[in-house]
């Protein structure tokens, strides 16, 4: 790869496109293995450049002016003043919220514009995703100019306690004695907080962008906390973040995400290291043992340990070793710039932890026990963890972000299919700010079946999570015309519908496919998708629905994980076993009963 010159999967642009499914997946899953989406370095780049100077520079600069804490180039006059983090975090919550930080560019498959995010959800008309349309006031599927005015009045508030001083505050005298730059004021937690629910019911979209689950907290903890409980609260919650995390790695997911992700990441030149983490290239592209010590040593025993020992450790060297691990442990995240590009939430999360554990150790009174109130710790911990232990037990009702399940590789995912020709309905979308990313290529100068090659690759990256299988599984077993079908990966098309996706299976299920249809009005068998919940920590199976845009939810069922995480990616052997729980009449749509409402933080119907 150059700079400007991306690694092309070496196959006949003439030829390709006519080959069956199974064969174009191989081709590409093992391109992969080798040169991840075989981007030009100039894409990561732009990513750095973004990090360093909108984020890291700009952000710092901003914040350290307003809060007479600078200049910003003294990072170690600053790094630990309290109100810069506070900053920090408000700053990158307002950058999520515009769309400028996670799933922004083209590796989150936004090509032209880059930026989703604002420009959908400052414009009346566009989708908007209610999470429980029986709370009165939300019902619709439309953006009005009231959802407009209320998510830019968010932004607003986010923006005002950045860049308004800070003020003095008497919790913080009396732990720090003479500090001087004081807290942002309590007060301006108020509006976002306030904002953030409204905007959230209207739309869960913007709620889950804005990462609700991990940075509301924080603000509520800023607003009605003294200084030393806000701290400690907060290494709870960075806690808690970690080890939720780590706990929903169990299982056979996991292991699976890492080869893909070494395997896109620019900073693994070698072709060697990323082989490495397969069991035998070309033959047999599962996960390695290498890849599996990495995923649950590197992985989930770093993000299970590690912050136990951040919690309760008073030892200066063995907390300094901590900290440096999980400061390690983001940079390596940040270094293999996984589809969903969170980078900023993973640099925020290094800073924090060296804020939080070496500049308020443990042994100078920011401990768990220094908390003025066990009681208050306990409802703390009661809080934070109850969308995790929810979500993990009922993934239906709980987007898989509050559940803390970043990285864990069981998401709730789809694919979409389309008749020839059929996908370019989507581009009849008004008022869309964009266009189905093969016309986004195309409009680059790219050939089009380069620029259709260039999207099958995300499918090909589907198909060597475990997911992907049971997936594609579903469509071979139902769709007799699979090869002749455009074939997308539905996070892609979720973020060209609706300016945003991170993973969540939720935003594209059934709901928006409907939003869409009364828009476009698909014929049926026109747009065809396999649709998968996540799997319930305690469950051996993931369950499944088989959506006709025109129809509705036409079958439901599931199969066994281990079916699916035994097989190739390209399912040499045919279709895993499914298990059919329900199927519409022939012909006939779904019942009120497959279509429900009862969803929680972001949540999909069960």
């Amino acid at each position: 790869m150059g700079f400007t010159t991306g690694n092309f999967p070496p196959v006949d642009t003439g030829t390709f496109l006519d080959r069956p499914l199974s064969e174009r997946t191989r081709a590409l899953a093992l391109h992969w293995v080798e040169y991840g989406f075989g981007s030009p370095r100039m894409i990561p780049a732009v990513y750095v450049l973004k990090l360093l100077f909108l984020y890291v520079l700009g952000g710092a600069a901003l914040i350290t002016w307003t809060s007479g804490a600078g200049p910003f180039w003294d990072v170690a006059g600053w790094w630990d003043e309290p109100v810069v983090y506070q900053k920090f975090v408000l700053w990158t919550m307002l950058l999520e919220a515009v769309g400028v930080a996670g799933s922004w560019g083209p590796i989150a498959g936004k090509f032209r514009p880059m930026t989703g995010g604002i420009l959908f959800w400052a414009r009346p008309g566009t989708i908007r995703l209610p999470p429980w349309r029986a709370v009165p006031g939300t019902a619709g599927d439309t953006r009005t100019v009231l959802d407009v005015v209320l998510y830019l009045g968010l932004l607003a508030g986010l923006l005002a306690a950045v860049v308004l001083p800070g003020v003095p505050s008497a919790s913080l005298s009396a732990a720090v004695p003479g500090a001087t730059s004081g807290l942002v004021a309590p007060w301006l937690m108020v509006a976002p907080l306030v904002l953030l629910v409204l905007v959230g019911l209207r739309d869960k979209t913007i709620f889950l962008a804005a990462r609700s689950e991990q940075y509301a907290p924080a603000l509520v903890f800023f607003a009605v906390l003294p200084f030393v409980d806000m701290i400690v609260a907060a290494k709870l919650l960075i806690c808690i973040v970690w080890i939720c995390a780590g706990v929903s790695k169990f299982g056979r997911h996991f292991t699976h995400v890492i080869p893909p992700m070494v395997s896109n990441s620019p900073c693994v030149p070698s072709r060697w290291v990323k082989r490495a983490h397969y069991r035998d290239f070309p033959r047999d592209i599962r996960p390695s043992r290498v890849a599996t010590v990495l995923a649950h040593v590197g992985g989930s025993t770093v993000e299970i340990v590690t912050p136990l020992v951040l919690l309760f450790s008073t030892n200066r060297w063995l907390t300094l070793a901590a900290v440096v691990l999980m400061v390690v442990f983001h940079l390596f995240i940040t270094s293999t710039f996984p589809l969903a590009v969170p980078l900023e939430w993973n640099i925020l999360f290094g800073y924090l932890t060296v804020f939080l554990f070496l500049g308020f150790p443990n042994g100078e009174g920011y401990g768990v026990t220094d908390m003025s109130s066990p009681a208050l710790a306990l409802a703390i911990v009661a809080g934070l963890v109850f969308f995790p232990v929810l979500g993990n037990l009922r993934p239906d009702l709980v987007s898989f972000l509050p559940s803390m399940r970043q990285y864990a590789g069981n998401w709730a995912s789809a694919l979409w299919t389309f008749t020839p020709g059929a996908e370019a309905k989507l581009n009849t979308l008004t008022p869309r700010p964009t266009t189905n990313q093969v016309d986004q290529l195309q409009a680059m100068g790219y050939p089009p079946a380069v620029a259709e090659i260039t999207m099958q690759q995300t499918i090909a990256w589907r198909s060597m999570h475990s997911q992907g299988r049971g997936l594609f599984s579903v469509l071979a077993a139902r769709l007799d015309d699979l090869d002749t079908r455009t074939v997308r990966e539905a996070e892609f098309g979720c973020n060209s519908v609706i300016g945003f996706n991170f993973g969540e299976g939720h935003l594209h299920d059934e709901r928006l496919i409907a939003a869409v249809q009364r828009r476009v009005g698909f014929a049926p068998g026109e747009w065809v998708v396999a649709w998968v919940e996540s799997q319930a920590i305690h469950s051996t199976v993931q369950h499944y629905k088989l959506i006709d845009a025109a129809l509705g939810v036409v079958e439901t069922g599931y199969w066994v994980v281990a079916d699916a995480v035994a097989e190739q990616p390209w399912l040499p052997n045919g279709p895993i076993p499914l298990t059919v729980t329900w199927r519409a009449p022939e012909g006939g749509a779904p019942t009120a009963a497959e279509i429900t409402d009862g969803d929680v933080a972001g949540a999909a119907a069960p």
